[in-house]
């Protein structure tokens, strides 16, 4: 007998310094869990003042209410300061946090502070890609010129084509959108040369680019081209300390709702997430389990999720919230008008039905 208590006496004792070892070993995870949510109506803090999340200058604006909130992930811990192991245990019983192997969020290639600024440089190019969608949708004509962001290596317009320089026209044809240019250099094939019309600090000049023809068949100029856009007022998003895409489509609505009489959501607290696109088409985000748990949390009743996303969706969306499944903006006001009258909701697609139809 007492030996018996004497070898349970050991094995707790084993036991807690099992456990409290591993809270000090570190593992190689990192941890998403819900961050922090903002108010694309409300506002946010930048360089330490309080100021409008989004201001429009130089059109008219209308009164909002309630929330079109945009939702965020925080990674707990880097290459350089990993979690232990009893943190990514507590994690995974947690369905509002996810362990992630650490290199799939900082890949050893790339600095932590490489990843940043890519972050933000997504961030920037989200919100001029949010207007050009608002704007599209409420039909107030813009302004779009495209521009060669980078040169492929072994590219067909080495030589050629710089860095900067803006497309007017391929083959006679006006390029006002980077599909554009991919459906004209397409047309062209690859067994003449291309005329593009382009303008190289502010002179334009003809110039002539034989594509090339990748593996898969594609024909290809050899240049990564970005759009840029001539809005004719002036928006201003102010959000410090956030990157990536995904706020896109919010920051969208956010702005439709300003520039339209009237509450979009009804005055009701709505949550969202997914990229957007000039044209108004919505794409998948990451994070997306913790940021319909961040919704929750923060009071949201609503949730648009893009329909790529639905098969995380799918099961795991937190007591009391609804989540509706979009695939553009149309869709989203869609949602949005019904869930501002109240009416229409039971037609919505939701995640399930998605999954269903797939």
């Amino acid at each position: 007998m007492r030996r018996r208590r004497n070898i349970g006496w050991v094995s707790l004792i084993v036991a807690l310094g099992l456990a409290l070892g591993m809270s000090f070993i570190p593992s190689p995870y990192v941890i998403e869990q819900p961050g922090p949510v903002f108010n694309t109506l409300g506002t946010s803090t930048h360089d330490g003042t309080e100021v409008p999340l989004i201001s429009i200058t130089g059109a008219p604006t209308y009164p909002t209410a309630g929330a079109l909130d945009m939702l965020t992930v925080s990674v707990v811990g880097t290459p350089q300061s990993l979690p232990s192991w009893a943190e990514v245990i507590s994690a995974w019983f947690d369905p509002s946090r996810a362990a992630v192997p650490v290199d799939a969020i900082y890949p050893p290639s790339v600095t932590v502070e490489e990843r940043d600024q890519e972050n933000t440089a997504m961030m920037v190019d989200s919100q001029q890609e949010a207007i050009a969608a608002a704007l599209t949708d409420l039909k107030i004509p813009f302004t779009t010129t495209v521009t060669v962001a980078q040169l492929a290596d072994s590219s067909a317009a080495t030589g050629v084509l710089e860095v900067g320089d803006v497309i007017d026209s391929v083959n006679g044809t006006p390029v006002s959108t980077v599909d554009a240019l991919r459906t004209a250099v397409t047309a062209n094939g690859n067994s003449s040369p291309a005329t593009l019309v382009i303008t190289r600090k502010g002179a334009q000049q003809t110039v002539a680019v034989t594509p090339k023809k990748a593996d898969d068949g594609t024909i290809l100029l050899g240049i990564a081209a970005s759009a840029s856009y001539q809005f004719p007022f002036t928006v201003d998003i102010q959000l410090d300390n956030v990157g990536g895409p995904s706020a896109g489509m919010m920051f969208a609505l956010g702005i439709i709702d300003q520039l339209t009489p009237g509450q979009l959501n009804g005055g009701k607290n709505v949550a969202g997430t997914g990229t957007i696109t000039a044209d108004g088409t919505v794409g998948p985000i990451g994070g997306i389990r913790q940021k319909l748990f961040g919704a929750k949390q923060n009071g949201a009743s609503y949730f648009l999720a893009p329909s790529s996303n639905c098969d995380e969706v799918t099961g795991h969306v937190p007591s009391g919230l609804t989540v509706y499944a979009v695939s553009t903006l149309s869709d989203s006001i869609t949602a949005l008008n019904d869930i501002s009258s109240g009416t229409g909701l039971d037609s919505l697609p939701t995640c399930d039905s998605v999954q269903a139809s797939t």
